[in-house]
């Protein structure tokens, strides 16, 4: 690189060569404006003379101070300022792409109740993710104005009201206050809304042209019906232990080598001592001093919906096109017809009439629900004017309403008044403790003068556990903390852990013993351990080998568990999706083999060893369910495939050029 000033000029004259020679490919000579000569064949001859090359050099210093005023990175780069990227002609705005990746991490924050750092994004890649989706639209946006694809304000006005995450969800009309709301909580308005919108809509267009008709090959369900639905009968016997008989007792020889050969199983974890703190409406909550009088309060308010089972009715109903019919219908009943007779006369089954056992609340036509659980078990109702035509309803049965005694829920109710009331709390102790924090004081200190008692645990390691292995007790968020404690160091001054019910925890590293590879005589009854049950494993792999060669030459399953003294153990139905008895270890095994054939897998404390009595494979119902639900749902991944395949082209055709360090700038990982 050339230095100062120096650089700036070679840059300017291969721009300014650039610039003529570009003039002088797209634009014919015009003698009556040059006199026959060219830009660039001017420059050249006035560069010639001593005058010449002054006026050149004063008017270069002019471009090179321009340039170095306003800059010309961008120029040889292609990326101007607050562009993030290109597909084609199509731009990526930095501040586009920024505010996607930050609306991303608010959700992942949202579903995880804790703060992401930008840290932790990256490295679950949502930066690469939302890089990526911006791309595809870019994509996909420029590919529809190339097809001249367009949507009119009336069309995507009717789109909107259509959704239905736009209706209300009672009288499913659309609700304006709804809509404003969904766009409030999005950080849109209405103007930005309809532009995205426009665009979703019309690539949602390309989507439907390439795989709206799409359907499931059906060789390609029937094949995976097939692989999921194939069951084999098996027979099986399995070796514990005790089968292949005990190890002998290694010499110290043989466990010392043992060790050297697996050191990196026999190594001390990482501890760290700590001092913590959790102030939480939990650990603040004083359940006695709440009285029965104010527990009773909130159980008399809420017993149906909290504490009991509603009312529930099994409702029939009979609509009828116009009241008339309805009213002749009534009467017959009156004079002594049955509902059912009715049902009958009008060509319904029991199906077509019944609407099942439902609470008043899950009843859509408010008419029926509030006749239905006015009518006694077995009536019929007058003619009801309903949502979808005169009915009559009739109430086949009643399931009274449940409710759990106050004394059964008593506790409960004091636990929660009492976490509620100690939100005030909590925040108030949180204020005191940062206070003396502030102040320079230690957590322990800082706990005292808040009327608290910190903790101190004198080792746990990165997996939350003691050093006997046991995970160490009452941690409150146990895996936030540990994180944070083996991310932090000795005399770090942490920020505070948030809680999932709006608490508090502090910490504090006061001391940290490194990892260590222990010594053979720390761990010689594990070396032991471990040599025993290795041993144990390779002698049940050979009984178990031995076996299966025995099967093979023509031996019965039957007739060795016998002789092996074994339990012979029976299966009719083992299936790829699982089978009763089998780890999913031993089904890819049974599966492995052929029909009839034999093997051998691991098993819960043991060995398994089996036989494949025979293969059934069901006939392929296209129709089923479970059949119809499979080719949606391989639909769906086609359709997926089909379309990343499609948008790969296009950004293939298209170029697409990402500036990083625009990136990481966007993302607060510039210094990455």
């Amino acid at each position: 690189m050339l230095p100062g000033a120096l650089a700036y000029m070679v840059r300017a004259e291969f721009l300014a060569d650039s610039a003529a020679s570009f003039m002088i490919r797209r634009a014919p000579v015009d003698p009556g404006v040059f006199g026959g000569f060219t830009l660039l064949d001017g420059l050249r001859t006035a560069s010639k003379s001593w005058f010449g090359k002054a006026i050149m050099t004063l008017v270069f210093g002019v471009i090179i101070v321009s340039f170095a005023i306003w800059g010309i990175g961008d120029i040889f780069r292609g990326f101007g300022q607050g562009k993030l990227g290109t597909v084609g002609s199509t731009e990526i705005s930095s501040e586009a792409y920024r505010y996607a990746y930050q609306t991303e991490l608010q959700r992942l924050q949202q579903r995880a109740r804790r703060v992401v750092t930008n840290e932790e994004a990256r490295q679950a890649g949502v930066d690469r993710q939302v890089l990526g989706r911006l791309v595809t639209e870019a994509a996909l946006d420029q590919k529809t104005k190339s097809l001249g694809l367009a949507m009119s304000d009336e069309q995507l006005a009717k789109s909107v009201q259509d959704d239905p995450g736009f209706k209300d969800p009672v009288t499913g009309a659309f609700d304006r206050a709804r809509f404003d709301a969904v766009l409030r909580d999005n950080g849109l308005n209405e103007r930005t809304f309809v532009r995205e919108q426009k665009a979703t809509y019309l690539r949602q267009e390309i989507g439907q042209a390439l795989a709206g008709a799409l359907e499931t090959p059906k060789v390609m369900t029937a094949a995976v019906d097939r692989y999921r639905n194939q069951a084999r009968s098996v027979d099986y016997v399995l070796l514990t232990p005790s089968t292949a008989g005990e190890a002998a007792q290694p010499s110290d020889e043989e466990l010392k080598k043992f060790y050297e050969e697996r050191k990196t199983q026999f190594v001390a974890p990482q501890y760290r001592r700590i001092v913590t703190l959790a102030v939480t409406p939990t650990t603040a909550a004083k359940p006695a001093d709440v009285s029965d009088a104010d527990a009773q309060k909130v159980y008399d308010a809420t017993k149906e919906t909290r504490f009991g089972t509603p009312e529930k009715r099994d409702i029939q109903q009979i609509v009828f096109p116009n009241e008339v019919e309805a009213e002749a219908a009534s009467t017959k009943i009156k004079g002594g017809a049955s509902f059912d007779s009715v049902a009958a006369e009008r060509k319904l089954t029991s199906k077509d009439i019944d609407l099942g056992s439902l609470t008043r609340a899950q009843v859509q036509d408010p008419a029926v629900a509030d006749a239905a659980f006015a009518l006694k078990t077995g009536e019929v109702s007058a003619p009801i004017k309903g949502k979808f035509g005169v009915a009559l309803v009739r109430v086949a049965k009643t399931t009274p309403a449940v409710v759990r005694p106050f004394a059964d829920v008593a506790q409960e109710i004091k636990t929660e008044i009492a976490r509620d009331r100690a939100k005030k709390s909590v925040q108030i102790l949180h204020d005191k403790i940062e206070d003396q924090r502030a102040a320079g004081k230690p957590l322990s200190e800082a706990a005292k003068a808040a009327g608290l008692e910190a903790r101190t645990i004198d080792a746990i390691d990165e997996r939350g556990l003691a050093p006997n292995g046991i995970p160490v007790p009452d941690l409150v968020s146990p895996a936030d903390l540990v994180r944070a404690v083996f991310a932090s160091d000795i005399g770090v001054d942490n920020e505070t852990i948030s809680t999932k019910d709006n608490g508090y925890i502090w910490f504090e590293v006061q001391k940290v013993d490194p990892s260590r590879q222990l010594s053979f005589d720390e761990v010689k009854d594990r070396v032991s351990a471990a040599w025993r049950a290795d041993a144990t494993a390779k002698k049940l792999s050979d009984k178990a080998a031995e076996m299966v060669k025995k099967l093979k030459d023509g031996a019965q399953l039957s007739k060795i568990a016998a002789d092996e003294k074994l339990e012979l153990k029976h299966n009719s139905n083992v299936r790829r999706t699982g089978a009763d008895g089998f780890e999913p270890q031993a089904i890819v095994a049974v599966f492995n083999q052929p029909d009839h054939g034999v093997g051998t897998a691991t098993a819960p404390g043991g060995r398994m060893v089996f036989q494949i009595l025979e293969t059934a494979t069901p006939e392929f119902n296209p129709d089923s369910d479970a059949n119809r639900e499979m080719a949606k749902q391989m639909k769906a991944l086609i359709a997926d495939d089909l379309l990343t395949e499609y948008v790969q082209r296009l950004q293939k055709d298209y170029g697409v050029r990402i500036n990083e360090a625009a990136v990481r700038a966007a993302t607060g990982g510039a210094d990455q």
